[in-house]
């Protein structure tokens, strides 16, 4: 059962910037890129599953520093260990973002609609590196959202007070239990106004889309082809996705697990963004241990670039192993 007190999850929204994830088991990965991400207009990466096309665009990185906070049962020393373990620099905790597209039939869909160059000042990449695929905004038919953080939701639309929808023909989708718990008026009362920056843009911003605007249910097919998984614990209404093509599917994993160097070798860590993180350790071995089993793909928004591989086993954890 969801155990996502609005308390909770509000003061998650206050640090809703201030955890995410980058990873690797890399030897697949220079060390370098992992800190700093691809070159804009190098930063996607095409993929097949069936007869999907998909592809991985980067949309930057975040250079955090080390905070004592960051993992709530992990210290600064441990997590430096854990990223140096993967062969990433670990002078600051760079955290990438990555947005999953998929191309099948008529459709082009994207997976959450990245940062818009409005969160972090190293990020903002994700159009001219969509550009370099050969995809322009016009051609984005549906956006289907995980959650509403900043880094996953400030790119639908151009910084306020322009609100130029980005992508002009798309239907966005949004999880339901997500958008009524943030387009609550009632948010302003929890909150120190300090903390208000957020709600006030989504409910600034989600209306604008009018008729372009729909809602979905966990647990259903969203549009044909794809289904809504329950991710709970990161927020009220993190959403995963399954992407069937075949006998072949995808996980859209979202931020069930920001940094796989981290929280993927280490599960029971428990990052400061999650609402519920005792939850969210248990979605995260839940949909670990089923991509496992299934041996799906898998994307990650904060999986360090490209972004796309498998999970397998690790000890008492799981890594995550890019496509060659």
């Amino acid at each position: 059962m969801l155990n996502l007190t609005r308390r909770n999850a509000l003061l998650t929204a206050a640090c809703a910037g201030a955890a995410f994830g980058l990873p690797k088991p890399v030897s697949f990965i220079e060390a370098a890129l992992a800190q700093k991400g691809p070159e804009t207009g190098k930063g996607f990466r095409p993929f097949k599953l069936g007869k999907v096309q998909g592809f991985t665009l980067n949309d930057g990185v975040w250079e955090k520093s080390h905070d004592p906070g960051f993992i709530k049962n992990a210290s600064v020393e441990e997590t430096k260990a854990a990223l140096a373990a993967a062969g990433i620099a670990n002078e600051v905790v760079p955290i990438p973002f990555n947005v999953t597209l998929v191309k099948f039939g008529n459709e082009t869909v994207l997976f959450d609609a990245g940062t818009g160059g409005q969160f972090q000042p190293t990020a903002g990449a994700m159009i001219a590196n969509m550009a370099a695929a050969g995809i322009k905004p016009e051609q984005i038919t549906r956006v289907i959202v995980s959650h509403f953080h900043p880094d996953h939701v400030f790119g639908l639309m151009s910084k306020a007070p322009d609100n130029t929808p980005v992508f002009p023909n798309a239907v966005v989708y949004v999880p339901s239990n997500e958008y009524k718990f943030w387009m609550d008026e009632s948010i302003f009362t929890k909150l120190p106004e300090k903390q208000h920056g957020l709600p006030k843009r989504l409910q600034a911003m989600f209306p604008l889309l009018k008729d372009k605007l729909k809602q979905y249910e966990w647990d259903t097919e969203v549009i044909p082809g794809i289904r809504s998984i329950a991710a709970p614990g990161h927020t009220p209404g993190h959403t995963a996705f399954h992407v069937a093509s075949g006998n072949e599917q995808l996980m859209v994993l979202s931020d069930t697990t920001n940094m796989p160097a981290l929280f993927a070798k280490h599960p029971d860590w428990h990052g400061a963004v999650d609402a519920d993180p005792v939850l969210a350790e248990a979605t995260r071995r839940k949909l670990f241990d089923r991509v496992v089993s299934d041996k799906a793909l898998v994307t990650g928004y904060h999986f360090p670039f490209p972004a796309v591989g498998k999970i397998v086993t690790d000890g008492a954890g799981y890594t995550f192993v890019p496509a060659a």
